[in-house]
């Protein structure tokens, strides 16, 4: 436990602090996304399958999912200071051990390590910046945190997609190292740590429940990360992780429950306003990391962009995001409810997937996107600060710590189920929508017949053969099918997120209770 001490910074110190805790968040989530376009250039250049190479994500993201529910435990351990600097270096240092890997399995390595650094970075600079801020001024802090949160997995891939065009993909990690550097002296100057009581001693430290808790969340990540590209239940070695997963889980829970010093305080829970926070920060990372995973991928293979143009596509979304951070800050600390906020924002949200559904086509241009991304822009802005806020409004004291780290895992799991089901949807809808296209289309109706010949035609005025300019044009007809059903299957996903936020808005306002006093952050311990 912690005794009671002020946090709270002024003037060039707080802004110092700030700066640093947010460029410490949007690092770690850019890399979340930042070699999603880099994966193909590794693979010729480490000399590894496609298979290999998608661990490069899989390790971070189960490294980050493990650490983050024990930041609280372990900033106890070694003070807040010591180990948000501690993170920084392993997390730089690992860095530049990716870039220098030479061969897939150095690669894979050290990218968990640098995951393991990288989630403590997320959920330590959430509650550093709150803490430096005044009670009236926290809304504010939460937002600018939340800032950097909704930017990094927007930045990643067009940033991502620019350096491995003009240097090559070791320079994607190298360029942490700079930053990592300044942040790391930075923190050691100015990081101020909470007085905790005596750390416990070895023989007390919950050994088990650190075990059950890596087994169980390693094993969930992984099935969520490679599910789909192992089919699922067909393969054996997702069964037995799925069954890893669920005793490791429910162990885990036991032993939290009856341990005396557990790794994570699951009583912690009992808070109404905590439990629905963390349902909504999983359904806001579906939304969040969902989208930003689907719109890259319409549009690059269905319009052919490159992964700098879908990345840049994103930009005004984020933009708006920004523009609305201040003024959700400002709404909350003039006592505006949380839940009326977070509904609102659930409404635009599903409208913006509506529209998206609505639009996208086959010939879809960018100008089509800017005015619906706008008003996903104001959706995540009205979610992101009042989720945040609302989750921690009835904690006290460590407890706002602890909630926070539930929250930021559950964003990030949301995240992975929301990439793991649309992955496994968009493969297997395709299939039924095409079989359904191709059911309605009949070879033999002369409107079909003359729009064949037609095409065959005009690939023999090109100078080619007639019988190879008919094969030709049924294999164009054939590829504009498989176009049609994915786009329908890039509609539906639109239409089942919006609706999945649409369903949640009642909930919202039955089950979220109005805070009678300030959230106080100033004794929080990751």
């Amino acid at each position: 436990m912690l005794q009671q001490n002020s946090l709270v910074e002024y003037g060039s110190r707080r802004v110092i602090i700030t700066i640093t805790a947010v460029f410490c968040a949007v690092l770690e989530i850019i890399d979340t996304t930042i070699v999603n376009v880099a994966l193909n250039n590794m693979k010729g250049s480490l000399g590894a399958t496609l298979s290999e190479v998608s661990w490069v994500i899989t390790a971070y993201s189960i490294a980050n999912v493990i650490i983050v529910p024990m930041t609280s435990w372990l900033s106890q351990q070694f003070g807040r200071r010591n180990y948000f600097a501690a993170s920084v270096i392993i997390f730089t240092v690992a860095s530049f051990m990716c870039g220098n890997s030479t061969s897939i399995s150095e690669l894979i390595i050290f990218r968990f390590i640098q995951g393991l650094g990288g989630g403590a970075l997320l959920v330590t600079s959430q509650t550093i910046i709150t803490e430096s801020y005044p009670p009236e001024k926290r809304a504010m802090a939460q937002a600018i945190y939340v800032l950097g949160v909704i930017i990094g997995p927007t930045l990643g891939p067009p940033l991502g997609g620019y350096i491995v065009d003009h240097f090559s993909w070791p320079y994607i990690f190298y360029i942490n190292i700079p930053v990592g550097i300044v942040a790391a002296l930075l923190a050691l100057q100015y990081v101020r740590s909470p007085k905790y009581a005596e750390k416990r001693p070895a023989s007390e430290v919950d050994w088990l429940g650190i075990f059950l808790l890596t087994a169980a969340v390693g094993a969930l990540q992984y099935i969520l990360e490679k599910g789909q590209e192992d089919d699922w239940f067909s393969s054996n070695l997702i069964i037995v992780l799925t069954v890893v997963a669920g005793l490791g889980l429910y162990c885990f829970i036991w032993r939290e429950m009856t341990y005396q010093y557990p790794i994570v305080e699951l009583r912690v829970l009992k808070d109404g306003n905590l439990r629905m926070g963390v349902i909504l920060s999983f359904v806001q990372g579906f939304g969040l990391f969902g989208s930003t995973f689907i719109i890259p991928l319409y549009t690059q293979t269905i319009l052919g962009w490159d992964a700098t143009q879908s990345g840049m596509l994103m930009i005004p979304s984020t933009l708006m995001v920004a523009f609305m951070m201040p003024i959700i800050g400002q709404m909350i600390q003039r006592g505006v409810p949380h839940k009326y906020l977070i509904a609102v924002g659930m409404i635009i949200f599903f409208v913006y997937s509506l529209l998206t559904y609505k639009i996208i086509t086959p010939q879809t241009g960018a100008e089509n996107f800017f005015w619906v991304l706008m008003i996903r822009g104001v959706g995540l802005g009205l979610l992101s600060v009042p989720i945040s806020t609302m989750a921690l409004s009835t904690l006290k004291g460590v407890e706002i710590g602890q909630g926070a780290a539930f929250s930021g895992m559950m964003r990030q799991l949301g995240g992975s189920f929301g990439v793991a089901l649309i992955t496994t949807y968009l493969s297997r809808d395709i299939i039924g929508h095409r079989s359904n296209i191709a059911n309605h289309l009949d070879m033999y109706d002369p409107d079909v017949q003359n729009r064949i010949h037609g095409i065959a035609a005009g690939m023999q005025a090109k100078g080619m053969a007639p019988n190879v300019a008919l094969k030709s044009a049924y294999t164009l007809m054939d590829g504009t099918v498989s176009v049609q059903a994915t786009v329908l299957s890039y509609m539906d996903i639109f239409l089942y997120v919006g609706c999945m936020f649409l369903i949640c808005v009642p909930f919202v306002l039955i089950f979220i209770k109005r805070s009678k006093a300030k959230v106080s952050m100033a004794d929080a311990a990751h």
